[in-house]
């Protein structure tokens, strides 16, 4: 490990960074290390300009991943380097679109696609309690806890604690999992001998719901928060209150929820038209009052 790097790594645990942002940070400032085949703090404004057009441009990244990438060296300059960069990027507002929303069939062949019994509980997991991949793979057996029926979230999105509920069917699952393989510092460990006791990385995860989605013949849905989505539009479909699954999603504002108000088939499915509040005595009589030879 380099001395940069050592100090990267000391200044994001004195800002008590999250995991996720730490590993994002350091992906930044190795990336643009390598593209150049250089230190980082041989690196100029203009040169940081050019990365940042190169990944937009031919790499094909998107404006908000781009803007990580900055976020992250701007904290490598200004923390370890001791030095502000003035950087003219910005990112414009993108329209927010609807998630992509699963039926209960498609979750379902999906979930049993894979013969790993591993991989299956992994995906498994993720829809029964409505996790995040970064949550689902930081699960420690301890974290169920079946007396209560709950699965506690350690450390979850904006580093906040919080519990969702634990499926019947699930439990059953996991407790045959664990007999089987015995997990101990994380349910989900890495398969790498080296790493088993290390968590499995968000492109391993990514991996098994992409080539279950595949082999289940389930052509949308791409990405494992595809699952997350489907979990709270069934139960707003099943009639649970919102706020309620506002908990259990971990969301910070109820408007963040609400969007499940407009992918949910049975919410707007219960919405007449219009058209059809319009009486029937009421449409004949403005029938009548159009007809020419209508007489008043």
């Amino acid at each position: 490990m380099t001395q940069l790097r050592q100090k990267m790594i000391r200044a994001m645990e004195l800002k008590n960074l999250s995991n996720h942002s730490q590993r994002a940070y350091l992906a930044a400032v190795t990336g643009i290390a390598r593209h150049y085949r250089r230190s980082p703090d041989k690196v100029t404004n203009k040169m940081i300009e050019d990365y940042l057009l190169y990944l937009k441009n031919e790499k094909g990244n998107s404006p908000n991943s781009c803007s990580s990438v900055l976020t992250g060296l701007r904290f490598f300059y200004k923390n370890v380097m001791k030095k502000e960069i003035s950087i003219g990027y910005s990112v414009r507002k993108i329209p927010r679109k609807l998630p992509t929303v699963l039926t209960k069939e498609q979750v379902w062949k999906i979930t049993c696609a894979p013969e790993n019994l591993k991989h299956r509980l992994i995906l498994m997991t993720t829809y029964a309690a409505g996790l995040r991949a970064s949550e689902v793979i930081a699960l420690k057996p301890g974290h169920i806890e079946s007396q209560r029926m709950l699965i506690k979230v350690e450390d979850g999105k904006g580093r906040k604690d919080r519990y969702t509920m634990l499926s019947v069917r699930l439990l059953d699952e996991l407790r045959h999992y664990y007999r089987k393989f015995r997990p101990k510092t994380y349910l989900f460990p890495s398969s790498f001998k080296k790493r088993k006791d290390r968590p499995l990385s968000y492109e391993a995860v990514r991996s098994i719901y992409e080539k279950a989605r595949k082999n289940a013949g389930v052509k949308k849905g791409e990405g494992l928060h595809t699952l997350r989505h489907s979990f709270a539009t069934h139960l707003l479909e099943a009639g649970y209150d919102i706020r309620k699954i506002q908990v259990l999603m971990g969301h910070a504002r109820l408007t963040t929820t609400m969007i499940y108000l407009h992918v949910s088939r049975e919410t707007l499915s219960k919405i007449p038209s219009p058209l059809d509040l319009i009486d029937n005595k009421h449409a004949k009589k403005e029938d009548s009052n159009d007809d020419p030879n209508h007489k008043t």
